[in-house]
């Protein structure tokens, strides 16, 4: 349930918390007071779209959080909208997206205001409704009937892009072909760019090469090397007087001899630098041809290979098209076979428990005061596979005994229609997990008995669902297990929404302002007891 609200900053709401209770909620006030925005900002809290104009003026950001008390944890959703358009969303104070927030909120509660009366009137809508009804045995149904549509599209889309007519395949073989000859015929290999490149710059660099290995050496032989002997020369003479002079000795030969085989090392690769020109122009070429199909074909050797191998895939399919048309042909028309199948034991049991839906809401129609209307599911079979099946279902309706069934919109008034949604939401509440309800002026159109038993219906639903209601119509605020007062107030040139939990007396006198106006008579709180004791008594019959 809904268990506190707290609103910041939203239209003329400056800041104000909310404590809801768990049974019949009923929210009453005078037009533009801001019931409205109450609803919207718990639409907005549990992730329904939200423009920032709704932003007080000259305000920065508005805040709404909404604390729900749950059987097995309580969870708190917040959402912070500030005026550049940006959302701040949270669930249970960790940062959350907008679509996370819409699917947490969808469990936790259902809002139904007058717009959703038009949405009934929609008969895309109508499956929507059979299916929720239904609940798991469709949803595992529709499951697996829609990993069998995306395997069917799949190869549909295989079949559409990859074999067109016969003069694309053509086309499309002759260029397939190039691509792969021109790769072929370089004869590519994994690293040889980075080889061909280091024995380029090698060659590009030969003089400055040679020139480099000449001086070291020139440096080491004829420097280095002959005044290194002379000091092993001279050492040698007193190298037996004294032992350090024999290890100085020593040390001094090792260099020596280092040295030696360096100095030969670097003349060897001295000798060994060469510059030949052809060579280099054929590396220049190789270098081109590498470049080119890397600019066509992808940003390294290891890329134009991959693409190399695609294409030749690409190229043997169509090649050998009429047989792999032919395969994924017998695929489809066996995925084909499979989803109709599925479609079929969807109907099945759409059907069946459209039969019971049906026996139900005509049930609550009658005891609604709409005597001689029922509903019925028409069921239409489609040509092809779609999201939902192969079926389109729009519910009829006929108000009158003898009439035949016709579309809701084109035979139910407003406050049939909002009887009819109500009777939907009965029979629904008995089948859905949601905890909370929230009707939002629903009642438009409504009035005398049917009022009354429209009140004794959302009484009924509260018994198991905790239930906020906005209405006109002192019959149901007189149902309402709690009752709040939005009111609105001018401070400093400014509108300011209060909202106010009555006691009994109070709400008698509410009850009476909404009878009959700001004028409050003897008459009107005498009625507006009798409309309480009413329900009362209904509560009294209950238990």
């Amino acid at each position: 349930m809904l268990g506190q609200l707290h609103i910041k900053n939203i239209g003329i709401i400056d800041d104000i918390t909310i404590n809801f209770e768990d049974g019949f909620n009923v929210m009453t006030g005078e037009t533009g007071s801001g019931k409205s925005l109450i609803i919207g900002s718990i639409a907005a809290v549990t992730g329904s779209r939200i423009s920032k104009d709704i932003l007080k003026t000259g305000v920065d950001s508005a805040l709404i959080e909404a604390y729900f008390f749950e059987k097995d944890k309580d969870i708190i959703l917040s959402r912070e909208i500030f005026a550049n358009g940006r959302n701040i969303c949270k669930i249970d104070g960790k940062m959350a997206t907008l679509a996370q927030l819409k699917e947490l909120g969808e469990s936790l509660i259902d809002i139904h205001g007058q717009h959703d009366n038009q949405s009934l009137l929609n008969p895309s809508m109508h499956l929507e409704l059979l299916d929720k009804f239904i609940g798991e045995e469709i949803a595992t149904l529709k499951n697996e009937y829609l990993n069998k549509l995306n395997e069917y599209k799949e190869i549909k889309k295989e079949l559409e892009n990859n074999f067109g007519d016969e003069k694309d395949r053509s086309r499309k073989i002759d260029l397939l072909q190039y691509q792969i000859n021109e790769i072929e015929q370089a004869k590519l290999k994994q690293g040889e760019e980075e080889e061909l490149n280091a024995r380029r710059n090698l060659m590009i660099n030969s003089e400055k090469i040679v020139k480099a290995l000449s001086n070291t050496y020139y440096n080491l032989n004829d420097i280095v090397i002959d005044n290194l002997g002379m000091a092993v020369h001279e050492l040698s003479t007193i190298a037996a007087l004294d032992e350090n002079y024999d290890n100085i000795l020593l040390n001094l030969n090792e260099a020596f001899y280092m040295l030696k085989d360096s100095a030969s090392d670097t003349l060897d690769a001295m000798n060994s630098v060469e510059f030949d020109e052809n060579e280099q122009n054929e590396i220049e070429e190789r270098l081109d041809i590498i470049y080119n199909l890397r600019r066509k074909y992808g940003h390294d050797i290891e890329s134009v290979l991959k693409y190399y191998e695609e294409i030749s895939d690409e190229l043997y399919k169509l090649q050998n098209s009429d047989e792999i048309i032919n395969q994924l042909n017998q695929q489809l028309e066996k995925i084909s076979k499979e989803l109709k199948e599925l479609a079929l034991k969807m109907r099945k049991v759409r059907k069946e428990n459209s039969v019971l839906i049906c026996q139900k809401v005509n049930q609550e129609l009658k005891e609604l005061e709409m005597k001689n209307a029922s509903i019925e599911f028409e069921f239409k079979e489609l040509e092809s596979f779609y999201e939902n099946g192969m079926d389109d279902v729009q519910i009829l309706i006929t108000t009158n005994l003898g009439e035949a069934s016709k579309p809701l919109h084109k035979i139910a008034s407003g406050g049939e229609i909002s009887r009819i949604m109500l009777a939907l939401k009965n029979v629904f509440a008995n089948v859905d997990d949601i905890s909370c309800m929230i009707f939002d002026e629903i009642d438009t159109g409504i009035s005398g008995q049917a009022a009354k038993v429209v009140a004794e219906k959302m009484n009924q639903i509260s018994q198991n669902h905790q239930l906020i209601c906005i209405t006109h119509l002192p019959i149901i605020a007189a149902y309402g297990d709690e009752n709040y007062f939005i009111s609105k107030n001018v401070e400093d040139e400014k509108t300011h929404t209060n909202v106010t939990k009555l006691a009994e007396e109070e709400l008698i006198k509410e009850l009476a302002r909404i009878l009959d106006g700001d004028t409050i008579t003897d008459i009107s709180l005498k009625h507006a007891k009798e409309l309480r004791k009413l329900k009362k008594d209904l509560n009294k019959n209950r238990k």
